[in-house]
């Protein structure tokens, strides 16, 4: 069988076989999944598949790392006793941190500083490093910092790095919560 016949074969199979409605999903999907995907598709036919995965795995990583980067923020008052309370919000981890550090004032801020990291999560060590970092802005500055709503796992390494937590009443320690009455329909009449 000749070669060049082979080749017709292979591109009639490829060209009856593919999905070609699945181009439309190009449209619908985020532009970096997107992009993903052609260059999957592109280094597959070029190299192979394994290696096709390892690089889109690679860049799915770094386009996540990049988009959560950018949602670090905070929104910030004062309360009635003059302290100042920062209330981050995004993801804290390596790719953030440094926009973290660029939240705070320490000149400007009063004596008493509060982050709350209620609607923010931190992820890794560079996120405790930040953290680290900024409580020792704060201390060279002679103003007291205190650091709510982080999780156990957080509180501990931080407690280990030094006196950074101060505990309160409306920092919780939280466990699972259930309510049996709501949970059985036994609440306002049930079911």
């Amino acid at each position: 069988i000749p070669l060049a016949a082979l080749v017709g074969v292979m591109f009639m199979v490829v060209i009856g076989t593919f999905a070609w409605n699945s181009l439309m999903i190009l449209r619908k999907v985020p532009l970096t999944d997107a992009f993903v995907i052609i260059l999957v598709t592109a280094v597959t036919v070029a190299y192979d598949l394994a290696t096709a995965v390892v690089v889109g795995v690679i860049v799915s990583a770094l386009a996540y790392a990049w988009n959560n980067a950018t949602r670090i923020g905070a929104k910030t008052y004062e309360t009635i006793e003059g302290a100042k309370v920062y209330q981050v919000q995004g993801p804290l981890f390596f790719g953030s941190a440094e926009g973290f550090a660029e939240l705070f004032d320490v000149k400007e801020d009063p004596a008493l500083v509060v982050v709350d990291f209620a609607d923010s999560r931190v992820v890794d060590q560079s996120a405790l490093t930040a953290i680290e970092a900024m409580a020792a802005k704060y201390q060279e500055a002679g103003k007291e910092l205190q650091l709510r709503h982080l999780s156990r796992d957080c509180h501990t390494l931080l407690a280990k790095a030094g006196q950074l937590m101060i505990d309160s009443d409306d920092d919780p320690d939280y466990q699972l919560a259930v309510d049996y009455q709501v949970r059985t329909g036994q609440l306002a009449g049930g079911h």
